[in-house]
């Protein structure tokens, strides 16, 4: 489908500038502190409700978020991961992004029994289908959809899942 978010054109400075207008100081400081400890905690149960009750993330039942994994600091309740997902190693998943004169944020789905592999990226406004894979090192720039194996930079189809009954 491509990638829903939404824009909000700014004048001046650039658009990193304006994150307070974004995200209260506070609120921001809060999320970063609790992501931090969330990233080194090794206990799967702990993180998922660390995440869930402290920050308003959906984690599904059996999720598994791996160490290290940065989400989004401004946003991390725009954030649904499906029951028996798992999030690789140093993933970092993100709900906003600054440009030069513009500043989008969008929410990212990703769907029951997905693997996102370790060191990806995905960015705002992106849904990741229920069963894919993606490869480790992809960035995740539009939707996935269910069922198939994606990765690269960005990351696209490589086939389906029905294709190689190994998987």
């Amino acid at each position: 489908m491509g990638r829903r978010v939404d824009r909000y054109p700014v004048q001046g400075r650039n658009s990193m500038q304006h994150w307070p207008k974004l995200r209260g100081f506070w609120r921001v400081i809060f999320n970063f502190a609790v992501i931090q400890v969330g990233r080194f905690i090794p206990w799967l149960g702990v993180k998922g409700w660390l995440y869930s009750r402290l920050l308003g993330v959906q984690v599904g039942r059996d999720a598994s978020i791996g160490l290290m994994v940065m989400l989004d600091i401004f946003f991390p309740e725009y954030i649904t991961i499906g029951e028996d997902s798992i999030i690789g190693y140093n993933t970092t998943i993100l709900c906003h992004e600054f440009l030069p004169r513009e500043y989008r944020v969008g929410q990212v789905h990703i769907g029951k029994g997905v693997l996102v592999g370790a060191n990806c990226t995905v960015l705002p406004g992106v849904a990741i289908g229920d069963g894919s894979i993606v490869a480790a090192g992809s960035v995740v720039n539009t939707d996935i959809p269910p069922g198939v194996v994606a990765g690269g930079v960005p990351a696209r189809v490589i086939k389906g899942l029905e294709e190689d009954s190994h998987v």
